[in-house]
């Protein structure tokens, strides 16, 4: 008796994506960071998941991570277009830490945020306002690093005007021989960015769906909101929008390179990120599943290795 065998005809039933396959869901299932590493075949030859075992660790290699794509740029006089997640937001201080002691600065940067929370119009919190997703970039990054910060007018967050420029501006980065990184977390849902799971029901192909570079208002999965409950709310989600604006896989899969990190350890045994880790690792490329795409593309992804399991029942 479980998820799988009691929710047909359940109140739950239509609360979960209609693509989702919980059998195939439930196969991706492993135990241990040496299983989840074990290499499969629609990973890119250029693609690592790599086990961290603190949340210290996991900031410092993601925060070296993303500061080694900075030097390299740096050092190759190349513009580096960022999207940029809020959220791990410990690895920020860590990038600010190396730049300084590299002694570089973020001129040749660029960056994108890949979402910000917005009512149905899609207009957004104020960047100045604490919730807002400026807000935490301005004060969680960009300020850390002083006199060798991104500059001002290199900085682009998701606002309804400002998002569908994106494309046009990263390209015009590429086509002068520029680089591109996304940097991301992965969702209960599985999403990257805020793009969710029901919106692969919008597509007539796979091509279609990857083609979609953003949405303006894009309707929340309830699970999302809970995850944001948990993580960023203190639990109170009647803080939290339902719609936001939303970067979509015609922007991240653009990418030359993807950076991800998975932390989501609560303590005392409880997580909510392991299932998330193995699906992404093991299901295979479904627009129903935005992560499972993430293997198909070079980069790496830290996680916590807590994260691997093994997921089975414990009463806390």
């Amino acid at each position: 008796m479980n998820f799988i065998s009691t929710l047909k005809g359940s109140y739950s039933e239509p609360y979960y994506p209609e693509g989702w396959d919980f059998e195939k869901i439930d196969a991706c299932i492993g135990s241990g960071a040496k299983e989840a590493a074990a290499r499969q075949d629609f990973w890119h030859p250029d693609f690592k998941p790599e086990a961290c075992h603190s949340l210290d660790d996991f900031n410092v290699l993601m925060g070296h991570e993303i500061a080694l794509e900075i030097k390299k740029t740096y050092e190759k006089k190349q513009k580096l277009a960022l999207i940029l997640p809020v959220g791990p937001m410990g690895m920020y201080r860590w990038v600010a830490f190396f730049i300084e002691k590299w002694n570089l600065n973020c001129d040749h940067v660029y960056t994108f945020n890949m979402d910000e929370w917005s009512d149905h119009e899609g207009n957004t919190l104020d960047g100045s306002q604490n919730g807002s997703f400026q807000y935490a970039m301005e004060n969680g990054f960009f300020n850390l690093l002083g006199d060798r910060t991104v500059p001002v007018n290199q900085r682009n967050f998701a606002t309804k005007e400002v998002l569908p420029t994106y494309s046009e501006k990263i390209a015009a980065i590429k086509a002068e021989g520029g680089k591109l990184v996304t940097v991301f977390g992965i969702g209960r849902t599985f999403h990257i960015a805020f793009w969710e799971p029901q919106f692969a029901a919008d597509y007539e192909t796979e091509a279609d769906w990857l083609q979609a570079e953003y949405r303006i208002a894009a309707q929340l999965h309830p699970l999302t909101i809970e995850q944001n409950a948990i993580t960023s709310y203190k639990s109170r989600y009647t803080l939290i929008p339902v719609t936001a604006n939303t970067v979509g896989p015609g922007l991240f899969f653009q990418s030359d390179r993807m950076i991800g990190g998975c932390d989501g350890v609560l303590g005392r045994g409880m997580q909510w990120q392991g299932l998330s880790l193995w699906v992404t690792l093991r299901h295979g490329p479904s627009p129903w599943i935005t992560s499972s795409y993430i293997p198909t593309k070079p980069g790496v992804l830290y996680y916590l290795d807590e994260l691997t399991g093994p997921l089975e029942p414990e009463s806390n």
